[in-house]
């Protein structure tokens, strides 16, 4: 069945979907009633001869759900739909329906809500006809978990107002990466929680401010004592994990269950305040304190207990702990940065190293045909850590100005809100490329035209697992280097008489398969993916196609 919904833009350009954790308020306790039938009301499905029942089970223990809300729609209107509110037995039942595809979707409160063999964004669609078992089916819910818990300080007191992070690590779209999934911050007590949480591995990291932390305010020489300041005031709490780690790399993952309720508790050590000195030019304008980031899990995080002062021209920074950062600094209208390892305290900043960011204008030449009805964001995506750096909407002149761009190597990717683009050109004073490479120097700034494709061509077909249909396999349309070019992946999930639809492929050629059980894999990490090529179909989709591509063979359905 194709895509639930429409990617976001931000899912485009971050090709990856984004993790929402608290979408669904966590059950409530429910008062013992009489068992009751279930209630339905009629949609505009038009009347016919098949039927679709089923019932909905607790994913976790199998028992049946009271009180679920099981909607069926036509998967070609999504005007026309029905839904039922299910008794004690959990059964839902949706009689004298036409030939056709739905969706099937339930929803209760304290569960995740989801469709039919829901993986990712993709689902099975039910369908009717006389070959087809449709009235046994098994619509599993999975129950929202908790994770609570208190930040402590060194003397096992709580720690108030500290920001707490719940990190996810999933395995989507083929890779495995760490997403954000919420902040909170601790009460009075120490306390904080996420309460409505879906399964899976989680880490949690707090950070907080002593409450008895003095800075220095005087400016002294370095390796001179700073007066009255005993030095076990004069300290900070670095972001530590659940696991004890202050760098996450070391930090070790919780794994969450369907309906678990898990504390975590953080444990904050103090370590010694680190006070950076530099002066402040006269002839410079607009030169700001300086600010620092931390990478965690690829993300990069602002150091938050920073403290700046001067006297004169001549300021000092505090509240940083030892270890490696990226400065940055805004001087004479921009943002400069570095890679900079603090370690050694009194330590004077240099700012003649950094390099400014540049100002990238990309000038857009879309297909002669296409409009651009709907809006389009270019971004820049870094090379070395697959960071979305900057992005700007694509203005009526058909230019996009990304400002504050750090000197590397980059992707351009696209997105739009009307139809799928792609990058297939990128042409700089001196240099054009074929596909969507960019390298941004330091210092300056950089124009550049890039020219879009835009996919307007599907791909139909079935697949087939020992000579039969096959439902809920994962079907991947793989283009040339797919490392490269993520954005050009196309999937599916086959329905229930095993047929799929890939939509929106940017011309060029790729290769189709079918891989059983992938949905939670690693498909795409190297050398992984080309063991599936043997077996896949090779497709080429050409600038001037429009419309369906019917394949006449079918897929075959490999095993993971």
């Amino acid at each position: 069945m194709r895509p639930l919904q429409r990617q976001s833009l931000l899912a485009i350009l971050m090709l990856a979907a984004a993790y929402k954790a608290g979408a669904i308020p966590p059950q409530a306790p429910q008062p013992k009633v009489a068992p009751r039938a279930p209630t339905a009301s009629a949609g505009t499905i038009l009347a016919g001869d098949f039927k679709i029942a089923g019932m909905a089970v607790n994913s976790v223990t199998g028992e049946p759900l009271a009180s679920a809300r099981i909607t069926l729609t036509n998967t070609r209107d999504g005007r026309q739909s029905r839904y039922i509110i299910t008794g004690e037995s959990g059964h839902f039942e949706f009689p004298a329906l036409p030939a056709g595809k739905y969706s099937l979707f339930g929803a209760k409160r304290g569960f995740v809500a989801g469709f039919y063999q829901q993986h990712e964004q993709y689902s099975t669609a039910i369908v009717t006809g006389a070959e087809f078992e449709t009235q046994s089916l098994v619509l599993r819910l999975v129950p929202l978990a908790s994770i609570s818990g208190k930040v402590f300080d060194e003397a096992g007191n709580p720690v108030r107002s500290a920001t707490v992070q719940l990190f996810r690590r999933t395995t989507d779209a083929g890779v495995t990466r760490v997403v954000g999934g919420g902040t909170d911050f601790t009460d009075d007590q120490g306390y904080y929680e996420f309460p409505s949480i879906s399964p899976g591995e989680y880490f949690v990291a707090a950070s907080g401010r002593p409450w008895y932390a003095v800075h220095s305010t005087t400016f002294k020489g370095e390796g001179q004592p700073r007066a009255n300041i005993p030095q076990s005031l004069d300290v900070v709490y670095p972001t530590t994990f659940a696991s004890g780690s202050t760098d996450s790399d070391g930090a070790a993952p919780t794994e969450i269950k369907g309906g678990d309720q898990v504390r975590m508790d953080v444990h904050l050590s103090p370590v010694p305040s680190l006070h950076l000195v530099y002066n402040v030019p006269e002839s410079q304008q607009g030169f700001s304190a300086p600010s620092f980031q931390q990478r965690v899990f690829g993300r990069m995080e602002f150091e938050q207990q920073i403290e700046s002062r001067c006297l004169g021209s001549a300021c000092e920074v505090s509240g940083v702990p030892a270890g490696h950062y990226t400065m940055m600094q805004w001087r004479d209208g921009k943002q400069h940065s570095s890679e900079v390892n603090l370690g050694r305290d009194g330590e004077e900043l240099d700012f003649s190293h950094l390099e400014s960011t540049s100002e990238v204008t990309l000038h857009v030449n879309l297909p002669h045909e296409d409009s651009a009805n709907g809006q389009v964001v270019l971004a820049l995506q870094n090379k070395a850590n697959s960071q979305v750096v900057a992005s700007s909407v694509l203005d009526s002149s058909r230019i996009a100005k990304l400002q504050a761009v750090p000197a590397g190597q980059y992707a351009v990717l696209v997105g739009g809100t009307d139809r799928p683009y792609a990058v297939s050109r990128v042409i700089t004073v001196g240099k054009e490329t074929a596909g969507h490479d960019l390298e941004v120097p330091a210092n300056g700034s950089l124009d550049a035209t890039v020219q879009l494709s835009v996919g307007v061509a599907s791909v139909e077909g079935v697949v087939k697992r020992n000579g039969k249909p096959a439902s809920g396999v994962m079907v991947a349309l793989i283009p040339k280097d797919p490392e490269s070019h993520r954005e050009l992946f196309r999937r599916d999930q086959s329905d229930l008489d095993g047929t799929f639809v890939l939509r929106g492929i940017i011309p060029g050629t790729y290769t189709l398969i079918a891989v059983d059980d992938a949905w939670g894999f690693a498909w795409l990490e190297p050398g992984i993916l080309s063991r599936y090529f043997a077996k896949g179909q090779n497709i080429k989709i050409g600038e001037l196609m429009r419309g369906s591509v019917l394949l006449p063979d079918p897929v075959q359905v490999q095993p993971r």
